[in-house]
């Protein structure tokens, strides 16, 4: 039993977990991670390159940036226009492209767009500028929605009529839902969110997994946490046994953060909304409710958000967040779309699965193993085992 966390980047355990992997896994599969922060951590271990030739790892949509849709990008650079505004927003939404611009090219020609790192320095701007309307792009999903509630409640209370908040997020079950109806899509497993998991907790999921019966494991970010995973999706997928399973004990209980959700229930409430991707997806969004519309930018605003039909051409972002397709297999990949030039969102974001194949791929690779790139992680060894990490990965938003 792995008891700390520095032994989840135990390399002696991380060859052990391989190892039992190995011999259990007889059978073609195809499991996906939902969370970007979970991309990237595979990435940057190197598991691709030491896991069995029958494993198949797809990076599904779980990079908030990557799902936020044309749209609604579109409605914030629509919003960074107007006067009086201060658009205040998280760094990896201003190079997104929207159609015809993006928040980084609107600052540049001179409007005022200020990058902080919660919505509360937003709220604190708003207070020290009480002339300026302070515009906050809530995108993101269960992690950051509940601190963005939050703060609505904060202006609330202390009387700030000029912070108003765009919601854009996005609720994760729903969207399991939609890749298991999606026609094409073959997934056999899920290592689900970490960081989503620890707010809504292990039985947001019972709905799904009694309806679809699919292997679901809910996993740290560690390698071994991944690596562990892993093994008791294998072992329900061989054994014909799906659970929902918690890997993640030390920080995801059964019912999740009880004050969390009901500060995000106070002052959101479902909808139907568009993820990139994979569409219209039922009760999958939050919208500011009525007793907070004050806070609300599109009704202030009187903001329409229409579908603008954009879509950059040769672009397989929406494939790539559904694991419809890799990176490579993108016309655009390498050659147009780069981290100093992204054409997509996946590109953008440092969760985005472009920019990790960017970042960690061999730029000569016969597309069966990864390199490791930056000193992190675990690489495959001369057939020894495992190379253990300098540093744990980074954890943020899934």
């Amino acid at each position: 039993m792995i008891k700390h966390s520095e032994e989840y980047r135990d390399p002696e355990i991380s060859r052990r977990l391989v190892e039992q992997i190995r011999k259990i896994s007889q059978k073609p599969v195809r499991v996906m991670e939902v969370c970007g922060t979970h991309t990237m951590s595979v990435f940057r271990s190197g598991i691709r390159s030491v896991l069995s030739d029958t494993i198949s790892l797809l990076s599904g949509p779980g990079c908030p940036v990557c799902v936020t849709a044309q749209n609604e990008i579109d409605a914030f650079i629509q919003l960074s226009r107007a006067n009086d505004v201060v658009m205040t927003t998280f760094g990896d939404l201003l190079r997104v492209p929207g159609s015809d611009s993006s928040l980084q090219k609107e600052r540049a020609d001179g409007r005022d767009i200020r990058v902080v790192y919660s919505a509360f320095d937003a709220l604190e701007i708003a207070r020290k500028n009480p002339d300026k309307k302070i515009v906050f792009p809530g995108a993101g999903f269960e992690t950051t929605a509940p601190t963005i509630a939050a703060s609505v409640l904060s202006a609330k209370e202390m009387n700030i009529r000029n912070f108003f908040v765009l919601s854009a997020h996005k609720r994760v079950p729903p969207a399991l839902s939609a890749l298991m109806e999606t026609d094409h899509i073959k997934i056999d497993g899920f290592i689900l969110p970490g960081h989503v998991s620890v707010i809504i907790g292990l039985n947001a999921y019972l709905p799904f997994f009694e309806r679809y019966q699919i292997p679901c494991v809910i996993a740290g970010f560690e390698p071994g946490d991944i690596l562990h995973a892993l093994y008791m999706l294998i072992s329900q997928i061989e054994t014909g046994n799906p659970q929902l399973e918690n890997g993640y004990r030390r920080a995801v209980s059964d019912d999740g953060n009880e004050k969390a959700k009901k500060i995000m229930a106070d002052v959101f409430e479902t909808v139907d909304t568009t993820w990139r991707g994979l569409g219209t997806i039922p009760k999958s969004g939050l919208r500011i409710r009525e007793e907070f519309a004050a806070f609300d930018a599109q009704k202030n605003f009187r903001l329409r958000i229409p579908d603008s039909g954009f879509q950059t051409k040769g672009c397989a972002c929406g494939e790539i967040l559904t694991g419809l397709k890799t990176p490579p297999d993108c016309s655009l990949y390498k050659k147009v779309c780069t981290p100093m030039n992204p054409v997509g969102p996946c590109m953008v974001s440092s969760e985005g699965t472009c920019a990790a194949y960017y970042r960690y791929h061999p730029s000569t690779s016969s597309g069966t193993g990864l390199r490791q790139s930056s000193g992190t992680g675990l690489r495959q060894s001369s057939g020894t085992g495992l190379r253990q990490a300098q540093g744990p990965a980074t954890e943020a938003e899934d």
